[in-house]
């Protein structure tokens, strides 16, 4: 039997003697290669924090000690050693989830995926723990050093240092990278410290990078002060911290199984806030992993266990990123204003191509969607057009800043939602089904949503061409699927199919919002069989609705709308009300994703669950239409045909 199949909670891994701990290591990176390689997942970050995870778990009482992990993609190794080893549906329905999940596991106390929020958790449970008396237990925060860019990791940094009492250990998973590498004058000062021979050396390489840290509350205002005035010849690495009011210990090599166990004892005896800082490396002990630049497999799909290799895709597929990325190269040579901002996903949000074609023009800010929002709208100010890109999701977290700064002040810039609607396999924190809500309070603001490669393309340009509003465009994940060309326009909206009934006004009119084209047009020619007029419309820019929709509305007897957003306040409410803003008494059938946290599953089966699917939808919509004509024929009016 192996090692890691005696492990089925953290009491079996403290009786494990300290020498036989690197054996468990490799135990679990083989186990992580060969199940993260069939199902697909984060392989790199978990590859990264074995060593780390297994002192973690040791030194500290889980779930007696709570122990948070910021993001949560590298809690993989953190499932295995709290007893779920079966990883065979891993971020499927049904099984494990690729996060953190309270459902699971009582040693999960948080699946919020979005980065910088572990120690803001962490000061919260600290302070219960105080309050309730439970002087003895400690709180564990893992943070990577590209969490760190966020300002609100800061924040709760300058409170977890008043609680000179409170046990709070912070571990900084030091790699170096959040997807790429880490950027701004804080990974500047990391990475100074990763090059020290011995943190009790003096600093100097520390200088000009701690000038550029973030400046949170009086203690980082007294250090850079003093630097000015040449009060301190020197600076330690640990300084930075430790002028907050934090312990610091490290760097300690994340790798070395007995030293980070050392670091994080001394940590929790200390009994008050202490920093450990770990230097690991992702996707460590798996030599595609570690000699792959663009992520070192962050996130993969299935890969080739012993080549690290993704099998080819099947002709002609095409992914909506890439789509993104040729569009803005294209842009690019066409306008110098146009820049554009990543928060740490240059490469997931396929903005690699026009970083190298145009270097000086786009900006990556770390995970600091706030700040993104913000800067974009003093760029835009300054004479520029920038293109945020962002996952939608990403989006709620400077839903402030796109009112208050850009909105407000009416500038051009452009957001590019990615992974927009129903995303899936990574779970609720994950799918983006709240943008269409959230943005429709926004005054001012335009939303496109293309169903197709050619209507991203031409609505990409539409959106840039605006000086004097924020823009959004927002296309979901995965592949394009095949254009579906338009047979008529009305107004600015497409018409994408006609169907009447002897001739007769159309019974039905169906809105479909972006990529629910396909899936209405199937709608349609159902129903159509079944002798129901039809007319579909993608009214392409669903912010606002174009005027015309509410005249298409009033030669039909019912609308519906389709969208794979949230249904609350999105596209179907918006053209609700545009409806009743007109006086239309109309029946209005909206269909979109349940208003709740979705399991993971794949886009699919959630879509099928949310009855989206074409047969579904007919069959509610032919009752809808038949119940309407029903009830016209009762009240004696004479029913269309």
């Amino acid at each position: 039997m192996t090692l890691l199949a005696t492990m089925r909670n953290p009491d079996d891994l403290k009786k494990l003697p300290v020498e036989r701990v690197p054996q468990l290591a490799a135990e679990i990176r083989e186990f992580l290669v060969a199940e993260v390689s069939r199902t697909g997942g984060h392989l790199g970050p978990n590859l990264g924090v074995v060593e780390l995870t297994i002192a973690l778990h040791r030194v500290f009482d889980s779930p007696e000690d709570p122990i948070l992990f910021d993001t949560g993609h590298q809690s993989y190794v953190h499932k295995i050693l709290t007893g779920r080893h079966d990883f065979s549906g891993l971020r499927e329905q049904g099984g494990l989830s690729g996060y953190p999940s309270r459902a699971e596991s009582e040693h999960d106390f948080i699946e919020n995926s979005h980065a910088s929020t572990v120690l803001s958790y962490a000061d919260g449970l600290a302070k219960a723990q105080a309050l309730r008396g439970r002087k003895g237990r400690t709180v564990a925060a893992v943070i990577g050093d590209g969490a760190l860019t966020g300002g609100m990791a800061w924040e709760a940094l300058n409170n977890i240092a008043e609680g000179k009492d409170r046990r709070v250990v912070i571990v900084v998973n030091d790699n170096g990278r959040s997807y790429s590498p880490t950027m701004g004058g804080l990974a500047d000062h990391l990475a100074s410290l990763r090059m020290t021979q011995g943190y009790e050396q003096a600093l100097d390489l520390a200088k000009t990078a701690i000038n550029k840290a973030p400046v949170v509350g009086p203690p980082i205002y007294e250090v850079l002060h003093g630097l000015k005035k040449g009060l301190k010849d020197a600076i330690q690495p640990q300084m930075m911290f430790e002028d907050l009011g934090l312990k610091y210990v490290g760097p300690i090599d994340g790798h070395d199984a007995a030293s980070v166990e050392h670091a994080l004892r001394r940590a929790r005896d200390y009994g008050g806030p202490v920093i450990v800082h770990c230097i690991t490396q992702k996707g460590k002990g798996y030599t595609p992993a570690e000699t792959n630049e663009e992520d070192q497999f962050h996130a993969i799909g299935v890969i080739d266990a012993e080549t690290g290799e993704a099998p080819r895709s099947a002709p002609g597929v095409v992914k909506w990123t890439k789509v993104f990325g040729q569009v803005m190269v294209d842009i690019g040579a066409e306008r110098s204003d146009v820049v554009a901002i990543t928060a740490a996903m240059l490469h997931p949000t396929g903005l690699a191509p026009f970083a190298e074609a145009y270097p000086d023009r786009v900006f990556d800010v770390g995970i600091a969607e706030q700040h993104a929002a913000t800067s974009a709208t003093g760029l835009a100010m300054g004479g520029m057009h920038p293109v945020v890109a962002v996952y939608a999701t990403f989006l709620n977290r400077c839903f402030d800043q796109v009112l208050m700064d850009a909105a407000l002040h009416r500038q051009g810039v452009t957001f590019a939602l990615d992974r927009a609607g129903v995303t899936g396999d990574d779970g609720a924190s994950h799918n983006g089904m709240w943008d269409l809500s959230i943005l429709q309070v926004v005054p001012g603001l335009r939303i496109a949503v293309p169903r197709d490669e050619p209507r991203l393309r031409r609505q990409l340009r539409e959106a840039v061409a605006v000086r004097d509003a924020p823009t959004v465009v927002r296309y979901p994940k995965g592949a394009v699927p095949d254009e579906i060309p338009a047979i008529g326009t009305i107004g600015t909206m497409d018409v994408l199919r006609r169907a009447t009934r002897d001739g007769h006004s159309e019974d039905l009119l169906l809105v479909a919002v972006g990529p629910m084209a396909h899936t209405c047009c199937e709608v349609a020619d159902r129903m159509a069989d079944q002798g129901i007029g039809v007319t579909v419309v993608d009214p392409c820019w669903v912010k606002p609705l174009d005027p015309a929709l509410v005249d298409e509305a009033s030669r039909h007897r019912v609308v519906a709308v389709v969208e794979d957003n949230g249904r609350v306040g999105a596209v179907g409410d918006a053209v609700a009300r545009a409806l009743r803003d007109a006086d239309l008494d109309l029946p209005v059938r909206t269909f979109g994703v349940d208003q709740e946290f979705l399991d993971h599953a794949k886009r699919g089966t959630i879509l099928a669950d949310m009855g989206l699917t074409p047969q579904d939808l007919a069959r509610k919509l032919t009752e809808t239409v038949s119940r309407h004509a029903e009830k016209t024929a009762e009240d004696g009016q004479p029913a269309q045909k």
